[in-house]
């Protein structure tokens, strides 16, 4: 005697799919909100210290300057 099929007894030859990914939402911030604390955090000293610590940064990765000229040929 065969079993009836149903859906759930088919296997099913497809791969799962991840689920979909939802959608970025929308946020809106108010412009003078924003640059009044902008303007804050520039007068505060830690954005100096941040330009300072970036300034420190990109020195150690320069490349060094030759000590020596080539010679010649």
């Amino acid at each position: 005697m065969t079993r009836p099929t149903t859906p759930e007894s088919v296997p099913d030859d497809k791969p799962e799919l991840p689920p979909p990914v939802p959608a970025a939402a929308v946020v809106r911030y108010s412009l003078p909100a924003m640059l009044e604390e902008l303007k804050l955090e520039r007068t505060a000293g830690g954005f100096s210290q941040e330009k300072i610590a970036q300034a420190e940064i990109t020195k150690l990765f320069a490349a060094p300057a030759r000590r020596r000229a080539k010679p010649k040929k």
